[in-house]
């Protein structure tokens, strides 16, 4: 899978020097071994709220979400982006051997920092497209330190999204075993799972989101099909609701109160108060 004509078409990376953080951002940094650092940028809502892990997309970097990162933040959500090598300002050259073992490192050095720093809140993985298979990777591999699972535009099959792309893999003596086999390893997931998918997806067709779906074995897991999105439009065409069902999804998950439920309470511990002081 580390072939030239492989590596050309699964990994388009874009670097960029460091930018500024935006308010309430701040980057860290992992090395994943050595002279080999890999970027991450946390947009933070508050300590003690729910934090995602989040793998992006293909050719995507960090600056990219400096934009859709405080939509995150002002539906109380912490947004923690990684980067992959080579991309942005990370150093080292994208491989498919690296990809899984390098998110995996990142995702344990991310929840330490998280950690240290007083982050108290429930934590989610999240993976679009490419990050898919890092967001499964990880949560298969640390289901026990993560409360659920967040796929966006991502595949089951590795061999017929190859297909799409312009390569047979089958032809090159690659079985779907040897890929990232995201089917076979959320078949063996049991944490609450949320899968969106573009209801037109042009690359990555709405089949592959519904046999995640399908193969996934957590008890509570659910798809949610953007009318009229495809690939690269899912926030464009679902606008605010995007980040509210993700943040609907979670609050169910964690067992956060909506803020009606939470107003309604003190309204009426207050009320009792009052009824108290009066009697």
């Amino acid at each position: 899978m580390d072939r030239p004509e492989i590596t050309n078409v699964l990994f388009h990376p874009v670097q960029v020097p460091r930018n500024t953080p935006p308010q309430n951002a701040v980057d860290i940094d992992v090395q994943v071994e050595e002279n080999v650092t890999i970027a991450c940028r946390l947009y933070s809502a508050d300590p003690a709220a729910p934090t995602i892990i989040f793998f992006h997309g293909n050719g995507e970097i960090i600056p990219d979400y400096d934009a859709i990162g405080p939509m995150y933040v002002r539906e109380r959500l912490n947004f923690l982006v990684t980067e992959y090598r080579g991309y942005g300002w990370s150093t080292g050259m994208p491989l498919t051997s690296t990809l899984l073992a390098d998110s995996n490192t990142v995702f344990l050095s991310a929840r330490q920092w998280l950690n240290d720093h007083g982050y108290t809140g429930s934590l989610f993985v999240m993976g679009r497209s490419l990050g898919s298979a890092s967001a499964i990777d990880v949560a298969v591999n640390h289901s026990e330190l993560i409360d659920g699972l967040i796929i966006e535009s991502g595949f089951a099959k590795t061999l017929p999204l190859a297909a799409v792309l312009g390569i047979d893999l089958e032809q090159l003596g690659i079985t779907e075993e040897q890929t990232f086999n995201n089917s076979a390893k959320i078949a063996t997931f049991t944490k609450p799972t949320y899968i969106l998918h573009g209801q037109y997806d042009q690359l990555i067709q709405l089949w592959q989101a519904e046999t995640l779906h399908a193969q996934c074995d957590a008890k509570q897991k659910e798809l949610q099909v953007v009318p009229r999105a495809d690939h690269n439009s899912l926030i464009a065409v679902a606008g605010p609701l995007y980040f509210q069902e993700i943040r609907k999804f979670i609050e169910k998950v964690a067992g956060i109160a909506p803020d009606w439920r939470e107003r309604r309470r003190q309204f009426k511990e207050k009320q009792a108060q009052v009824a108290g002081k009066t009697s």
